[in-house]
């Protein structure tokens, strides 16, 4: 868990450069409140505090940090870490027995009960005006609602320093997930798989770039949360399949969900759901990779 805590920090740092100290802010309180929870949970439950020493409220504190927009009421913060910590991770029976990742839950939370909140990121560059700061969109929500604009009036209108920004920071968080694997704290199917995924149905919707086209596979995949959640989320061991089959169709059906949840849902952006969408088939996938596959090879 502190491994991949250290992990995120490329990206965390290229984060907190280009949206300022109110990604500090987020992470510090995500991960405080989180921890509280887990506490609380504990104590609840008569299970011994020394538990909490594991990291992975902690774990769970920062990602929920650094996917929320800065400057986020911190009332909202705690919200998603309550729903986080106390209802995706403890009511299930704690770490290890969560069927969805608990971060991914008060993300969703959030972003389902205050989307214009969830929506409101800093402008690039960020101002010295906290009152200037709010009017920026994401890449994924200008390119979505981008109206009858090619692809390439798209960039002579929005210009590529919003994009700049967030390719960079998916880059931080990549070098990041190559630190993972390089050190085997994650395995490489899932993620692989699920940026192929991503990567081709862009590839295939591309349409050389017409007011219809769904975005370019560089567009996808360094936009949003996307190399965040392909390495610190979708490797979530707990909240995905065991086998390696397994994990390529879970990564598989993540970029799928993805994708077209980015395309065509109400939302710019869709790992979180995406994810959420995949880990409920999660227990699916392993009991027919575990006990439907040996059977039929039985009767053979």
């Amino acid at each position: 868990m502190y491994q991949v805590q250290i992990a995120l920090l490329p990206g965390f740092l290229v984060t907190t450069y280009y949206f300022g100290p109110g990604v500090v802010v987020n992470v510090a309180s995500a991960m405080l409140f989180a921890l509280l929870s887990e506490i609380i949970a504990l104590k609840l439950r008569g299970v011994s505090l020394a538990t909490a020493r594991d990291g992975s409220a902690l774990l769970t504190g920062a990602l929920i940090g650094l996917a929320l927009p800065p400057y986020l009421p911190v009332w909202m913060v705690l919200v998603a870490c309550i729903f986080a910590i106390i209802f995706a991770k403890h009511f299930y029976g704690g770490l290890g027995q969560n069927l969805f990742n608990p971060a991914m839950v008060g993300y969703a939370v959030l972003i389902i009960s205050f989307p214009l909140a969830m929506s409101s990121w800093p402008a690039l560059p960020i101002s010295t005006s906290l009152v200037d700061g709010f009017s920026g969109a994401t890449p994924l929500d200008e390119f979505k609602f981008r109206g009858a604009l090619t692809v390439e009036e798209y960039w002579q209108k929005f210009g590529n320093s919003n994009w700049t920004a967030w390719f960079v920071i998916n880059v931080g968080f990549l070098i990041g997930g190559l630190y993972l694997l390089y050190i085997k704290a994650c395995t490489w199917m899932a993620p692989t798989a699920m940026l192929a995924t991503l990567a081709l149905l862009s590839l295939l919707f591309f349409d050389g770039g017409s007011s219809d086209s769904l975005g370019s596979p560089l567009f996808h995949l360094f936009s949003g949360a996307t190399m965040m959640g392909a390495f610190f989320v979708v490797t979530d061991p707990v909240t995905s399949p065991d086998s390696i089959r397994g994990q390529a169709l879970f990564g598989i059906g993540v970029g799928f969900f993805t994708f077209i949840i980015r395309s065509a849902g109400a939302y710019p952006e869709g790992i979180a759901f995406a994810i959420l969408l995949m880990n409920g088939c999660s227990p699916l996938i392993d009991y027919i990779e575990y006990r439907v596959k040996p059977q039929l090879s039985g009767n053979r």
